[in-house]
């Protein structure tokens, strides 16, 4: 671990709109940042590109879609975010096409937010083999934020809805090899464990013995030792791209 990463300078945040593929991708972590920043004043707004259905195998589809949803605006609320918008692209055969790109870029000139978050898009991640669902939404977030910059990508926007092109500042990925860090140490951390909490029936779902405050407690304990900063016990690393 490098342990020289700087800390990410959020004292200016305004407006971040998250974009992932299901209902508790925000949580692993991402969602503490969440808390810092509502915290501090910031707008928070999440786009999830599918309602979840495909993920629960004992249980109907339709059914899944309302029971993922429900426990995604709960941990919604534990952080502060009151903007929540879940589309219906198909859960485990999302593509990062032109659509779908269409979809994020509009969702981006409607919130005009300085920061996107989203997840990464490589094949090998830090806890194995990435889904498939996770990379196509990565991919397609960073085309899309150029396409929601670019006034002749998806004209109809404009022209027919009037949403002007807007451009983020910077894309922040969680889960990717990081290149800062974001405090997370007290209620942060807290609220970002009971936002997954919230999720208690995916979870229930999964089956054995998954302890989520030894997990986030654990890696963003790791990363706060590595920022050597006196009062930071617990980072979250992120990969920020500056998109100007």
């Amino acid at each position: 671990m490098d342990t020289t990463l700087p800390l990410y300078d959020d004292a200016g945040l305004s407006r971040v709109l998250c974009v992932v593929a299901h209902p508790d991708d925000l949580e692993y972590g991402a969602s503490a940042a969440v808390a810092r920043w509502t915290a501090r004043g910031a707008k928070v707004s999440y786009l999830l590109l599918t309602a979840g259905e495909a993920g629960m195998r004992s249980r109907d589809p339709e059914e899944v879609a309302a029971l993922r949803s429900a426990e995604q605006r709960r941990a919604c609320d534990i952080v502060g975010v009151e903007d929540l918008v879940i589309l219906d692209l198909p859960d485990g055969m999302l593509q990062a096409d032109l659509d779908t790109r269409r979809l994020i870029a509009r969702r981006i000139r409607q919130v005009r937010p300085d920061v996107v978050v989203t997840q990464p898009w490589e094949l090998k991640v830090g806890w194995g083999l990435n889904h498939a669902d996770h990379r196509a939404a990565g991919i397609a977030v960073v085309d899309a934020v150029r396409d929601a910059d670019n006034p002749w990508v998806f004209r109809e926007l404009l022209e027919q809805e009037r949403l002007e092109p807007w451009g983020a500042k910077e894309l922040i990925v969680v889960g990717a090899e990081p290149t800062h860090l974001v405090d997370v140490t007290g209620e942060p951390l807290e609220k970002g464990i009971a936002s997954l909490q919230a999720h208690q029936e995916y979870l229930a779902e999964l089956g054995g013995d998954f302890d989520v405050r030894g997990m986030l407690e654990g890696f963003t304990a790791e990363l706060g030792a590595s920022a050597g900063v006196d009062g930071i016990t617990h980072a979250l690393g992120v990969a920020v791209h500056p998109m100007d």
